[in-house]
């Protein structure tokens, strides 16, 4: 039997995974979390095989939550599931630990599907990602590696407007971005930079040089 953990902050999302996982009878539901910290909390105390992992949610970021799991609990898999596809997600799931990505628009036989590979210890990528991923490690590395080269390059703008004491508005004002695309992209770089609040990174980034304000 595969115990299994849904971390997701949307009650309807959990209630039909529950379903899914209900019409099964090798996968079990053990808990569910509706934050990150819950999800890094429950697995301490339930050890679930897997946990079903969401990016986007309150408070710890899922990348995040899914680093310190992967980092404390080798006997977990994480399963990220989620909306975004960008590969900067994409990457820094990968980098945090994650062993499959899904997108939400999956159907309930490939989440299932996709469960019993990763409660096997398979990697669980969709044809298109898995190819994506082939392309980004088989690149050789860049001549010169500038600060924080994890980071993408509107990554590494956004940090430099967070180092520059800028709030999220005003960067995306200057980048023509929308604000929530602005925050997603805070809680990415804190993830990948391995940093739990705005303050650490505005720090970590004045060190490196960061913090010019581009011209009005």
């Amino acid at each position: 039997m595969i115990s299994i953990l849904i971390a997701d902050d949307h009650p309807m999302v959990r209630e039909g995974l529950q379903a899914v996982f209900a019409a099964t009878d090798d996968i079990t539901v053990v808990g569910e979390a509706v934050d990150g910290a819950e999800a890094v909390a429950l697995t301490a105390s339930l050890h679930p095989r897997v946990v079903l992992m969401d990016l986007q949610m309150p408070g710890l970021h899922g990348i995040e939550a899914t680093r310190r799991i992967a980092a404390d609990h080798p006997g977990t898999a994480v399963l990220v599931l989620t909306m975004f596809e960008h590969d900067d997600m994409v990457f820094a799931a990968v980098a945090a630990g994650a062993v499959g990505y899904l997108l939400k628009g999956a159907g309930g036989a490939d989440i299932v599907t996709a469960v019993r590979a990763a409660g096997a210890g398979q990697a669980v990528f969709g044809a298109a990602l898995a190819a994506r991923l082939r392309t980004f490690f088989a690149a050789p590395p860049p001549p010169e590696r500038a600060a924080f080269p994890q980071l993408t390059a509107r990554e590494r703008v956004i940090l430099n407007g967070i180092a520059a004491g800028l709030t999220n508005a005003q960067i995306a004002q200057q980048e023509y971005l929308s604000v929530k695309t602005i925050a997603n992209n805070v809680s990415t770089i804190l993830a990948k930079l391995h940093l739990t609040e705005r303050g650490q990174a505005i720090v970590a980034a004045r060190e490196a040089g960061l913090g010019r304000r581009p011209p009005d």
